[in-house]
Formats: structure tokens, sequence, C-alpha cells
């Protein structure tokens, strides 16, 4: 697989003696960078996905008219909850 760069960036003093400040034991910035860019890209993902997830939901809704009280949502999510606290 071929490999490609990212473009370097100018960033305040503060902010790279912040990352540089918080590297692990023989990690390097480079590293961090890269680390840092997938776990954002993961989340945005993520992110997209549960809200495609969110309007396909309100969109099935919508077509069969099924709805649920939030009160009701709740007080089962807390049942099943005290539930699962309990064993």
């Amino acid at each position: 697989m071929k490999t490609a760069n990212i473009p370097s960036i100018r960033v305040e003093s503060e902010l790279r003696q912040a990352a540089d400040s918080v590297l692990h034991n023989g990690e390097s910035l480079s590293s961090f960078v890269v680390e840092s860019i997938q776990a954002n890209i993961k989340r945005r993902r993520m992110q997209k996905e549960f809200i495609c997830r969110g309007l396909a939901s309100r969109d099935e809704a919508r077509r069969i008219g099924e709805y649920f009280d939030t009160e009701d949502v709740l007080r089962e999510l807390n049942d099943m909850l005290s539930h699962a606290q309990g064993k």
C-alpha cells in the first residue's frame, strides 16, 4: 500500500508543548498525530451512522405512526438499569 503525507501545519507553541507533555514513553509526536486523526475519523463516522439511524427511525415512526412517550421510555430504561445493577 502506498503511503501519503499529512500536510504540515503551523500551531501555537502552547499547543505543541501541550501535545509533547502528554506523549507516552517512546511515543513520537507523529504517531500521536496519526492516532488522533484515526480516533477522530472513527468518532465522526460513528456520529454520522448514529444520526442516520436516528433519521431512519424517525422516518419509520412517521410511516407507521407508532411513537413512544419519553417518560415511558425513560422509566423502562431506569427499570432495566435497576434490574442490571441488582444482579
